[in-house]
């Protein structure tokens, strides 16, 4: 069995930091201490550098079937550019179309997922419902290893959710034990404003944000976390990007419910704007939904996320290439939802965060790698330095810079939205259960050596949850 040793460095966990060596052997961490002897161990240099877990998306979308195109990012170049950019896993997402089996959905990104080149897992969307939806989410829990389950309640007349399904998921997810997502914003209203624009000959990109301002954002999260209230079930908001979204968020979590909320990088740095670009490819590019905003939101999404509101950071990496993005070249409600920036996250986020003081660098590894591997229940295998975890570790330069382009990247799409961007703070050495895979410039990933994560229900927290139900069972009124 092969060993490694990462000497000379800082290890820095969601918990604190410290001088220390980390022993690698074969795929998980055997030792994390000062002065450890080598043994005869492959010596990794750390000096002068930090030494972290891993980076976890929790939110890709590779391969993806949508809006009439698939996604340029396969399995294997979006986990090669994740490597480059420190990030070790990814939670990418299952979305059967509209009657779609399920189960055939599953096994098709299954299939699709075998090139990858470091961990991964999956969630699986709720597009419809009936007796076969229910059956799979009990194969899908109990014999598959997902845990959580997407709801959309945008894209009318595609794979919206309403209410009678999200009602259905969420009590069929309480007792699996299963975690439900949202990607909140009310598909109903978007529907109305996209045909209400375009009809006042508003049809580039800058239609787009005007279709689907904060409002129907704050209204959606607000729904989701109410319905999750009602039912017991816990939620988790994806790419959170909005005031009234966040508000949403904060006020449950004060009221005790358990709610989580996630935060793309770029919704922490990319403003509007870039919908009133001259050029229309450049606007088109940054067609994601829910859209960039005004920069008063990144303020208030940065406040939430120093202050434990927002507990996840993510990329919602969907890229689709210029030719693409021009299938709404005359009307943007064809133009291909998604951006990417797996590659990037890390350093973004280092940068403007750690770079700036918004956040210590134990901050940083808790949003963006433990975090995620405890509400997602693979901690302490990910995320963690915890002796016996999987050795998914990053030797972190934070002196080192760089531009971002798409030039230079490892990411498979013809532009960078973050094109130009210096950041300092950049992965020197990537490991993936324990091999190098990406080592100062040289990538080393390999197709298919990436591994499916299983990923246990959450059976505690779910039964102590329905024995407080039981005792609050209402009391009947008996009239004569």
């Amino acid at each position: 069995m092969s060993l490694k040793i990462i000497k000379g460095g800082t290890v820095v966990t969601a918990e604190g930091e410290a001088r220390a060596d980390v022993l690698i052997q074969g795929e998980t961490i055997a030792a994390v201490g000062p002065d450890l002897d080598a043994n005869g161990a492959d010596v990794i240099d750390a000096t002068g550098a930090y030494v972290m877990p891993g980076g976890i998306d929790p939110h890709t979308h590779m391969e993806l079937p949508f809006m009439g195109t698939v996604a340029s990012e396969d399995f294997f170049s979006g986990t090669t550019a994740a490597a480059v950019g420190g990030t070790t896993s990814v939670i990418d997402f299952v979305i059967p179309g509209p009657q779609q089996d399920v189960m055939e959905a599953y096994r098709s990104w299954r299939g699709w997922s075998e090139k990858a080149a470091t961990d991964y897992g999956f969630h699986v969307a709720i597009t419809w419902w009936d007796e076969s939806v229910r059956k799979a989410m009990h194969t899908l829990v109990h014999e598959e290893g997902v845990n959580s389950f997407k709801h959309f309640m945008a894209y009318k007349n595609a794979i919206m959710c309403d209410d009678e399904t999200l009602v259905n998921s969420f009590s069929e997810a309480r007792e699996l034990g299963a975690l439900c997502t949202v990607h909140a914003e009310n598909g109903e209203l978007v529907f109305r404003l996209q045909q209400e624009i375009y009809d006042k000959g508003i049809t580039g990109p800058e239609g787009h944000p005007l279709s689907r301002p904060p409002e129907v954002e704050g209204e959606a999260a607000n729904r989701a976390i109410r319905i999750a209230e009602v039912l017991g079930v816990p939620l988790y908001l994806v790419h959170t990007s909005c005031i009234d979204a966040l508000e949403a968020v904060t006020r449950a979590r004060l009221e005790g419910q358990r709610v989580y909320a996630e935060v793309l990088a770029q919704h922490l740095v990319i403003d509007d704007s870039v919908y009133r670009d001259p050029d229309w490819r450049k606007a088109a590019h940054h067609v994601m939904s829910p859209p960039f905003r005004a920069k008063e939101h990144q303020e208030a999404l940065w406040r939430g996320l120093q202050a434990g509101m927002l507990q996840t950071t993510a990329t919602d990496h969907c890229c689709f290439c210029t030719p693409q993005k021009e299938m709404g070249k005359d009307d943007f409600r064809g133009i291909p939802n998604g951006t990417g920036g797996i590659e990037d996250r890390m350093s973004v986020l280092w940068h403007h965060g750690v770079g700036t003081g918004r956040l210590t660098p134990s901050e940083f590894v808790a949003v963006t790698s433990t975090n995620c591997a405890k509400i997602f229940n693979i901690h302490p295998q990910k995320g963690s330095m915890a002796v016996g975890a999987d050795a998914d570790l990053v030797v972190w330069d934070a002196e080192a810079s760089r531009t971002i382009s798409a030039e230079t990247h490892h990411q498979n799409v013809d532009y960078n939205i973050y094109e130009g961007m210096e950041v300092q703070g950049l992965a020197k050495v990537t490991l993936s259960r324990g091999r190098v895979v990406w080592n100062d410039g040289d990538v080393r990933t390999e197709r298919g050596t990436g591994r499916y994560v299983k990923r246990k229900p959450f059976a505690n927290y779910w039964a102590a949850q329905l024995r407080r139900n039981e005792l609050a069972e209402p009391t009947p009124v008996h009239r004569g």
